[in-house]
């Protein structure tokens, strides 16, 4: 478990986009805000923190290229881990 990852997922804004996203599909009304407020509490997902890591170690800084941004890499946290964590939040609220 990795505080400073999970800080860095909470603040990935592609990440963001794609809980928003997921949120307004599973209808939530404000899926944005909604988003944005719980952030910290969905980039602290069980396992999210070690994927991360693992693909920021197999994407090292390349010079040549854009950086790498795990956030929009679907492998690296799958649309159906982010389905999971939504609904479980959704449901309790």
């Amino acid at each position: 478990m990795s505080y400073l990852n999970q800080d860095d997922i909470a603040t990935n804004s592609s990440m963001l986009s794609r809980i928003s996203q997921c949120a307004a599909q599973q209808g939530e009304a404000e899926p944005d805000n909604w988003a944005f407020e719980n952030r910290r509490k969905w980039a602290a997902a069980p396992g999210w923190d070690d994927a991360w890591a693992s693909a920021l170690a197999s994407h090292p800084p390349n010079p040549d290229q854009p950086a790498y941004d795990p956030g929009k890499d679907e492998a690296v946290i799958t649309d159906g881990m982010i389905l999971s964590q939504v609904q479980t939040m959704l449901a309790v609220i």
